[in-house]
């Protein structure tokens, strides 16, 4: 088997968690583990489409499920799928801060009519 350079195994570690609902799942069980009941109820998704992407998940090794009875529950894998949604909650803020500032100052230019003119 062929190794992959990293920077292929990162984009489709990115690939995998370019689905909504996946990222919703994972941002659910950093509270804790879940039967898939409780996340069917917690996101607008088929059960078959939450399935599939549990699946995916799973295999992924992301998360893990544990057969208790007749219910199925889901987990984090570990602790570092938790602090890499962290880390994207950081760049968002980050970016749209500097939105929000772009905002301000074009915002307060409007108000002054400032580049409005052709000098």
């Amino acid at each position: 088997m062929m190794s992959v350079p990293l920077y292929e195994a990162k984009a489709e570690l990115f690939r995998l968690l370019g689905h909504p609902v996946r990222i919703r799942v994972l941002e659910l069980l950093q509270d804790g583990p879940m039967p898939v009941r409780d996340l069917l109820a917690a996101i607008e998704v088929e059960p078959t489409g939450l399935s599939q992407h549990l699946a995916v998940l799973r295999r992924s090794g992301m998360v893990t499920a544990q057969r208790e009875g007749a219910t199925v529950v889901y987990a984090l894998a570990g602790g570092r799928v938790a602090g890499l949604l962290r880390a994207a909650r950081e760049l968002l803020a980050e970016k749209l801060t500097g939105q929000h500032e772009l905002l301000s100052e074009l915002l307060d230019d409007r108000g002054r009519g400032a580049g409005d003119r052709v000098s």
